[in-house]
């Protein structure tokens, strides 16, 4: 296996699937250049699917963005080439905060890697745009089942009906907590059944008690998957409903409202700390107690001092319990000249065997049901179940064929709430506006 790597640095926790800030990165320049000029003739017509034999030969491509998966990836690879070694597989990784614009370039020349990582909020463009070869061949043929993976997530990849890629893992979110902080603050740690108000309080007591250490209980910031979306939802608000932005109403502004709360009372750096520093970088450098992330943030503690004083709680309960869950996809290019060894990668990635091993690193939740055990028992002594047991009340990360304007337009405008140089309301009746100008014109 060959292993191009354009950046060896470990990425912060917006990395994953947070697609939001890789979305809003772009921006409207994907959209505008709509993947391929604006000539497309829109979704790529299916080809079929031919089970591949063992003699099969080819170079392929494999692009992805999370060097703390390749690890894991590379026993992947090395059980897909002994079942067909003929084929030379070379993992191009490439940072998150670079990958969409790559990408948005490599689909507009008709040269995308054989086979790469697709997330919710940039899917819709591409398969829109004929970028993508539909799944439908390998599902007909018996080849991928949909019925193994979790259904909102096999719906995150389906566009007009067409299933595009099986989502290859899963991810909630949770508080990760420093013990040894708590232990310093003199502060105890919350229970699993806890409340806004405890996580308020129990933010601010750290902070106060660890002020002289520059040393934070919690963070907020622009992550919407890890922070905000989660507490819309957990306060009965919505991002988006029925096509229209849901953040005019009084339960979204309740849910955008903990985090300038938060921030103002001292228990979270301000917004512009956190646009200097993300909140996952303030965690694991020791200056802050509670972080909000993703079940993907496991694989950022490996080998590290950190990982023996890590525990993990389920978010704080609003009106509701809910989390924000979202899943990566494996997609072939539609006009890769690999097509049959792409698709026989893209189809072992998505069977029981190669789920299983990806589990076992510890690194993502696995997709395929009944494989995820695997990641749970990673870290012992840490309850890694409650990700798996957060699916139960879990709902899809928001998207739409367009994400990236309204991703561009949170950005924009949300820091003036969370910095409090506005009133949130105000901040999010202008967004709700804005958004619903964009989403109109999707």
């Amino acid at each position: 296996m060959t292993t191009t790597t354009e950046n060896t640095a470990r990425p912060s926790a917006p990395s994953r699937r947070t697609a939001l800030a890789g979305a809003a990165s772009v921006g409207v320049l994907v959209t505008t250049a709509a993947c391929g000029g604006g000539s497309s003739d829109g979704p790529a017509a299916d080809t079929g699917y031919e089970t591949p034999s063992a003699d099969l030969k080819a170079k392929i491509t494999y692009g992805l963005w999370d060097q703390t998966q390749v690890a894991g990836l590379q026993k992947n690879i090395d059980a897909f080439t002994a079942k067909y070694p003929g084929v030379e597989v070379a993992l191009n990784v490439t940072p998150f905060s670079e990958y969409w614009t790559k990408l948005q370039t490599q689909a507009s020349s008709d040269t995308l890697p054989d086979l790469f990582w697709m997330n919710g909020p940039n899917f819709q463009l591409y398969a829109s745009n004929g970028k993508i070869a539909p799944l439908t061949g390998a599902i007909q043929a018996g080849a991928v089942d949909p019925g193994n993976y979790p259904s909102a997530l096999v719906d995150l990849y389906s566009y007009d009906g067409v299933t595009y890629g099986v989502p290859k893992d899963f991810d909630t979110i949770g508080v990760w907590v420093n013990t040894d902080l708590f232990s310093r603050a003199g502060v105890p740690l919350p229970t699993a059944e806890w409340t806004w108000d405890e996580f308020q309080d129990t933010a601010v007591r750290i902070s106060q008690a660890l002020s002289a250490q520059g040393i934070y209980g919690a963070a907020g910031g622009m992550d919407g998957q890890t922070t905000y979306y989660n507490t819309i939802f957990e306060a009965g608000g919505e991002v988006i409903a029925d096509g229209k932005s849901g953040y005019a109403s009084t339960d979204s502004v309740a849910g955008l409202q903990f985090w300038t709360d938060l921030i103002a009372a001292g228990g979270s750096p301000s917004i512009q700390q956190l646009t200097d520093t993300t909140a996952d970088q303030w965690f694991t450098s020791g200056k802050l107690a509670m972080y909000w992330g993703g079940s993907w943030f496991r694989a950022a503690l490996t080998d590290t001092d950190l990982a023996g004083k890590v525990q993990v709680l389920p978010l704080p309960k609003g009106t509701a319990q809910v989390t924000v869950i979202h899943g990566v996809s494996n997609v072939v290019a539609a006009g890769t000249k690999n097509k049959q060894a792409a698709q026989a990668l893209q189809v072992f990635l998505a069977g029981k065997e190669a789920q299983q091993q990806l589990g076992s690193a510890g690194t993502v939740i696995p997709a395929f049901n009944g494989t995820q055990g695997t990641f749970a028992s990673s870290m012992p002594g840490t309850d890694l179940q409650l990700f798996l047991d957060a699916v139960d009340y879990s709902k899809p990360l928001p998207v739409s064929k367009n994400t990236a304007a309204w991703n561009a337009l949170e950005t924009d405008l949300l820091p003036d709430a969370f910095s409090g140089a506005k009133p949130v309301g105000e901040v999010a009746s202008d967004l709700a506006q804005k958004m619903d100008k964009a989403l109109a014109g999707e």
